[in-house]
């Protein structure tokens, strides 16, 4: 998975998290750790927490931490987080004088759906707590 992509920048700091779930984490040091600016770290785990699944708390002590246990966060559940699609949905307008064009758009659409549904469901398979590696 490509490292600077909002998905594996979320799946990686989740499963540091679950090996502590009650250790509060900085904008800074999970930047820092991942190689990325604190910046990008708040946009993707903002989501997170609006998701439900981490809460932030500012100020000297504050941070990010886990919402919920490990083991009830699926990796689906980070990834419809972030309204982040790995599939190629083929939105490109379609040509309305072209029945060829027309009639391929609607069909591939149709398979890409699928596998996009398909994705989630064995994503939501797997937990955060189960990708940490130990």
């Amino acid at each position: 998975m490509k490292r600077n992509s909002r998905l594996s920048l979320a799946l990686h700091t989740l499963g540091h998290m679950a090996g502590d779930p009650t250790r509060v984490r900085t904008s800074a040091d999970i930047a820092d750790h991942a190689g990325t600016n604190p910046v990008v770290v708040r946009r993707v785990l903002g989501r997170l927490r609006e998701a439900g699944l981490l809460t932030s708390e500012k100020g000297h002590a504050g941070g990010w931490r886990l919402a919920r246990d490990p083991e009830s966060i699926t990796l689906a559940d980070v990834y419809l987080a972030l309204d982040e699609s790995l599939i190629a949905t083929g939105n490109e307008e379609v040509a309305p004088e072209c029945s060829v064009e027309h009639a391929l758009h609607r069909r591939v659409s149709s398979v890409m759906k699928e596998i996009e549904q398909s994705l989630v469901e064995r994503l939501g398979e797997t937990t955060i707590s189960e990708v940490r590696g130990e």
